[in-house]
């Protein structure tokens, strides 16, 4: 059995921080999404993967590199455009083959990986098995409908007027019957091959698609709002220990993990908490649920419930929460302006000011 991961889209709903970043690298708990999808392929033992990527190529293949580090081998799988999930199965046929196999997109998150999923499938050998899960707002996801006896048996992509509130989760099981379901389909109204029509397909024809509706923890990490949450969730479950310095006017609290090269110096961190290596925290509090990554400098600042990525620079800021700050970000006090906000904003920015 094979794996198709899909890390080739544009990650709009993250920007600006995907403007230069690939959103299925954006860290959870100071580790990419990616990675967290990788080593539950790994644990399912699939060792043979393909990873269809796009503008963010190369930025995937130097963080994953040959696979090696997960167990893997890795086949990376060119995608000229974001041109739906289907089509991602379409040009990945040669690596494919005629093999069962499991796509995973590139920035879902599912506790308790897919061991149990994949050796279910092993055994029965549906033509396709999906995950469906309860959502609030199901015109955001791929929607399915069931009958009576929990067979599905219509699906939509992102409906005006949803069905049901039962969400596609982003992991799917095909034999190689897909493949002439894809063949079989014609691009969407949003110029998409859509899964959901390829999945149509199969229903329409017969073939024989399970469905399982799970109740346990799953995000798709397109947004800052589930980014923060998977960081929430990743950080409730790391035992903490300290690799760095930690001075005597610091204090402490929980699970922190404080990697080899930080310092912590008249600062108070209470966890859960991460905080990378060669980061500097002076004179600051670090609240629960919070990832600090590699290089930052923290000083005379409050920050909780966020995501820090590497080479962050706050200072002098009185208090941060439910906020994502991108690599070599400056944050600091406007000088010499009372009770006035100074702002560089790049596009698609979102910024909440108590004024």
């Amino acid at each position: 059995m094979k794996a198709l991961v899909l890390s080739g889209g544009a990650g709009t709903r993250l920007r600006p921080i995907t403007h230069s970043y690939a959103k299925q690298l954006v860290p959870v708990a100071n580790k990419p999404v990616l990675f967290y999808g990788l080593e539950a392929i790994a644990e399912a033992g699939i060792t043979e993967v393909g990873i269809v990527v796009g503008d963010t190529a190369l930025e995937i293949q130097q963080a994953v590199g040959d696979g090696s580090a997960f167990g893997l081998d890795i086949t990376y799988i060119r995608q000229s455009a974001p041109l739906g999930l289907a089509h991602a199965v379409l040009i990945a046929k040669e690596f494919l083959a005629d093999e069962d196999f499991v796509m995973y997109l590139g920035d879902n998150f599912i506790v308790g990986g897919i061991a149990e999923l994949v050796a279910g499938f092993k055994k029965s050998r549906p033509d396709a098995h999906i995950l469906l899960t309860q959502v609030a707002d199901p015109s955001a996801f791929g929607v399915v409908e069931l009958d009576d006896t929990g067979k599905a048996v219509a699906l939509e992509e992102k409906p005006a007027v949803p069905r049901s509130d039962l969400a596609l989760v982003g992991v799917f099981l095909f034999t190689s019957a897909v493949h002439e379901a894809v063949l079989g389909i014609e691009p969407s109204a949003r110029g998409e091959l859509e899964i959901t029509d390829a999945l149509q397909w199969l229903i329409d024809h017969g073939c024989d698609v399970h469905s399982t509706t799970i109740s346990g923890y799953w995000k798709d990490t397109g947004n800052v709002i589930d980014m923060l949450e998977v960081n929430r969730a990743v950080l409730e479950g790391v035992k903490g220990r300290v690799d760095g310095f930690v001075d005597t006017d610091s204090e402490v609290i929980g699970q922190v993990t404080i990697e080899a090269g930080a310092e912590i110096r008249g600062s108070r961190i209470v966890g859960p908490v991460v905080i990378g290596a060669n980061t500097k925290i002076t004179a600051s509090y670090i609240g629960p649920f919070t990832s600090v990554a590699a290089d930052c400098r923290i000083e005379s600042s409050e920050i909780e419930f966020s995501i820090v990525l590497a080479g962050a620079r706050v200072q002098g800021v009185r208090r941060i929460e439910s906020s994502l700050i991108g690599r070599d970000v400056e944050v600091t006090p406007a000088d010499g302006v009372p009770a006035a906000h100074r702002l560089i904003l790049g596009d698609h920015s979102q910024v909440r000011i108590a004024s």
